[in-house]
């Protein structure tokens, strides 16, 4: 099953409208007039309004947020010019962390805030609340945008504030699904990450826990359950599918995953459904009743089902209604003049796979929001042409018996050949019509991990008998290699 399997034309019908401010045009060589430009119609702006930077407002304060941020500051138009507005109490930061290292128990070294921010996890500058002030970028904290008038380029926030803007990127990024009420949804003790606050209650309740159930087989409930077991707690992960993960994992790849997790104490429910979660007199969680009738007693519950697009103010725009999300060309420009969304909560075009998708990963944030930043800023037209990549890191903290990090590029589409033992290497390939389509690999090399995604965006011709019948991981690695030079 390919990771984003909703195919669609990638002839959107986007303005081809770019939004350009009066500053910016001062910048631009004079024959640059593109089409549709409202300059002259601007004017000065004399209503009060509560940002003074104008010209660039950001909605959002995560990855994708920072990572714009730094581009502006690269091209020199952040000071007096950008504002981001979050309802998160921090500056942005790398949110990946939120459910690997900082999860981890006082004891095994913890990562914590400011350690993680923006941009670190690129390989880039900290970016902390005192680089925004320095860099002249306006930050307006803990105050989420609840309104937007896209006719007279205004937002209003949760507290009445009126901001004024220019040019508008969206980075809202998602929301955790939940579950409802009606089923405990919200009980004390029942927990969603997505932003630290999130994190810290979590943390707060393992530390006094001592059964925990993890809803959801994927990157969130693998995740936290790998942390949960540092805490020495017994630790269950339910879900509906029969494996781990499988919207990526192979199920010969899930089973090695699954007798790992097992071996270091977490249990599995697979193929089931919850009914409800139980509450104890005094109102906390207590179990999980599934639908069989049968129950899993537990006193912290972590909900990780996936997420939705954060769409907020703006379902107004554009929609993917097949995908979700708002809908962008490949230079992030919705069909609003002026206004782009980039990151979890932008429907694009995958120029490479020619379908539309939406993508829900720290990579994809951080490269639209530099793609879309030097579009708006410069005349630079190229599409965004994003290669999927997926990850996870677990099992990392002091005194774990085996870390485990592995790295995915491409598309699960196809025939899969599976090389390696598992102790620790081990590599899946995804081969469609004799090609290579998609690889993953565990406790991979530095350089074997620099090669994956080549593999994957050139697609080389390679003989499935002989990459199934190399007798280790470094070997099947050397063969696909060598069918990129033929």
């Amino acid at each position: 099953m390919a990771l984003a399997s909703t195919t669609f034309s990638t002839k959107s019908g986007l303005s081809l409208w770019c939004p350009i401010s009066p500053s910016l045009a001062r910048r631009l060589p004079a024959r640059f007039s593109p089409i549709g430009s409202r300059i002259a119609s601007r004017g000065i702006v004399t209503a009060s309004f509560a940002n003074e930077n104008r010209e660039f407002v950001i909605i959002g304060g995560g990855n994708a947020a920072g990572y714009a941020a730094r581009t502006f500051v690269e091209n020199g138009m952040a000071d007096g010019r950008l504002c981001i507005v979050t309802k998160e109490a921090y500056a942005p930061y790398e949110r990946p962390a939120l459910t690997k290292a900082y999860l981890f128990p006082p004891e095994k070294k913890p990562a914590r805030l400011p350690g993680f921010h923006t941009c670190v996890g690129g390989g880039g500058e900290r970016q902390t609340p005192d680089w925004y002030k320095e860099k002249g970028i306006e930050m307006i904290y803990e105050d989420p945008v609840t309104g937007a008038d896209f006719e007279k380029q205004t937002l209003t926030t949760n507290t009445g504030k009126q901001l004024k803007y220019g040019s508008l990127i969206i980075a809202t990024g998602c929301t955790a699904s939940r579950f409802p009420d009606k089923i405990g949804g919200n009980l004390p003790g029942v927990h969603y990450i997505r932003e630290v606050a999130d994190a810290d209650s979590l943390i707060s309740s393992l530390g006094k826990a001592k059964k925990v159930v993890i809803v959801g087989g994927g990157y969130i409930g693998m995740e936290v359950a790998a942390a949960a077991v540092a805490w020495n707690l017994d630790t269950t992960i339910v879900f509906p599918e029969d494996q781990l993960l499988q919207r990526l994992f192979t199920p010969s790849l899930a089973q090695r995953y699954e007798e790992l997790y097992r071996q270091n104490g977490v249990k599995f429910v697979k193929g089931a459904s919850i009914n409800n979660l139980e509450a104890g007199s005094d109102g906390r969680v207590t179990a999980v009743k599934l639908a069989d009738g049968s129950t899993i007693e537990a006193d912290t519950v972590v909900i990780g089902i996936g997420a939705k697009p954060a769409i907020g103010p703006f379902e107004t725009l554009a929609m993917n209604k097949s995908i979700g999300g708002i809908q962008v060309d490949g230079l992030f420009r919705t069909s609003t003049p002026g206004i782009f969304a980039i990151g979890d909560v932008a429907a694009f075009p995958l120029k490479i796979y020619d379908r539309m998708t939406r993508v829900e990963h720290v990579d994809h944030a951080r490269r639209s929001a530099q793609h879309c930043v030097k579009s708006l800023l410069t005349a630079h037209t190229d599409t965004y042409d994003y290669l999927p990549y997926f990850y996870s890191r677990v099992f990392e903290y002091e005194g774990s018996s085996r870390k485990v990090w592995w790295q995915f590029f491409g598309d699960n589409v196809g025939e899969t050949v599976e090389v390696g033992n598992f102790d620790p290497k081990i590599a899946t390939f995804w081969i469609d019509s004799g090609r290579l389509k998609g690889v993953l690999v565990e406790s991979g090399s530095p350089e074997e991990f620099q090669l994956l995604p080549k593999l994957a965006r050139n697609q080389p011709i390679v003989d499935k008998a002989k990459l199934a019948s190399a007798s280790s991981v470094e070997e099947a690695l050397e063969i696909a290699q060598a069918a990129l030079q033929s």
